[in-house]
């Protein structure tokens, strides 16, 4: 299974952990890397996906080791490392600018499921 992708954002205020409300810096919020994790993964896996399908994430693994300010750039990688099934793990990178300093490093699970069906358990 080689499932990757690379997605590129730039820090702006909303993104901050004072806006997100992971904090009172003008940082990158640690709840914003995640969701620009998953957004990753969700690049790498849904050129797969069948009609009527998506993918949930299920588990998250996340360690933010390094501050971003407001306009920095910030390169976010997915890479599948594991696949059984409906299941699919990521590893997932975040650096600054193509291959500066590591802002973050993790997993991050996704099941495939039937979009339709899945809304109808709700």
């Amino acid at each position: 299974m080689d499932l990757a992708a690379t997605l590129t954002f730039t820090v702006t205020d909303d993104d901050t952990a004072a806006a997100v409300g992971s904090g009172s810096l003008p940082v990158l919020g640690t709840p914003r890397l995640l969701a620009w994790c998953e957004a990753a993964t969700c690049a790498a896996i849904d050129p797969t996906l069948a009609d009527g399908s998506t993918s949930v994430g299920t588990r998250i693994q996340l360690e933010h080791l390094a501050a971003s300010p407001v306009g920095a750039e910030v390169e976010v990688t997915a890479t599948a490392s594991y696949a059984d099934g409906r299941l699919v793990r990521f590893v997932v990178a975040a650096r600054h600018g193509q291959g500066g300093k590591v802002v973050a490093s993790g997993e991050v699970t996704r099941v495939v499921v039937d979009a339709e069906r899945f809304l109808g358990r709700l």
